[in-house]
């Protein structure tokens, strides 16, 4: 398993709001992660990690600068086409879940190829093989009212793996969560960068969850500052997680 670049991001600027209240979010920004590993993007409150994220995932456009995921860049595509690259090549994985109560766990796992347009037994199955794979699958029928908080994050992952794609973009995935599932959670996304050759990157400010990174951007007021390369050096830098 070798790795290659997934994403890359040169001299991106973003900024919200007009005139005097215009803010600037993102200064130049550069970025760039690996498929097979997990890399974690850290930094206070407010110092653009989710516009990043965001900009990354084609659902904001930056102001100016390039943005290439699997050696696509999502700056040139138009909406519909970037709308399509999304659907196919990422998964998500948000902090609140965001899992339709109305459904089971297979179903709300199998809505990406549903929305696809895969057929629903086909989509169920692999819905059911995903479920499986976060050790949940005694609870496929189960609605999200009858799981824990735990649970509902691995059902989240298992959604997000289902439709194979390369690249899993996580937005603090376990600062809801207690100490133990955090870490099965963390251990679940490790475990799908490594055996998958797929790129996950988790944006966090979750110290408890460092030590499960290959490699670390720090970033702060609109800007990376420091990459740590390997594990190694994010422990150097941030003993015990602090």
């Amino acid at each position: 398993m070798g790795t290659s670049l997934g994403i890359r991001v040169q001299a991106v600027n973003k900024s919200f709001g007009r005139g005097e209240a215009r803010t600037a979010v993102l200064k130049q920004t550069t970025f760039s992660a690996e498929t097979g590993r997990l890399t974690m993007l850290v930094g206070p409150s407010g110092c653009g990690k989710t516009t990043l994220l965001s900009i990354i995932a084609g659902t904001l456009h930056a102001d100016d600068g390039e943005i290439e995921v699997l050696g696509q860049r999502l700056d040139q595509m138009k909406s519909n086409a970037v709308a399509k690259f999304r659907a196919k090549n990422l998964g998500f994985i948000f902090q609140q879940f965001n899992l339709i109560p109305t459904l089971t766990a297979a179903e709300n796992v199998s809505v990406p190829l549903v929305i696809q347009g895969h057929p629903y037994r086909y989509a169920e199955k692999k819905a059911r093989d995903a479920l499986a794979w976060v050790d949940l699958a005694d609870h496929a029928n189960f609605r999200p009212a009858k799981m824990s908080g735990g649970q509902l994050q691995r059902v989240a992952i298992a959604r997000a793996l289902v439709h194979d794609p390369q690249v899993i973009l996580c937005d603090e995935p376990t600062s809801s969560l207690d100490s133990e599932n955090g870490q099965q959670v963390m251990e679940l996304l490790r475990k799908a960068a490594a055996q998958r050759d797929r790129m996950v990157l988790v944006v966090t400010h979750d110290n408890r969850t460092y030590r499960f990174a290959d490699r670390m951007a720090e970033m702060e007021d609109g800007r990376i500052l420091r990459v740590l390369d390997t594990q190694e050096e994010i422990r150097m830098h941030h003993p015990l997680g602090e």
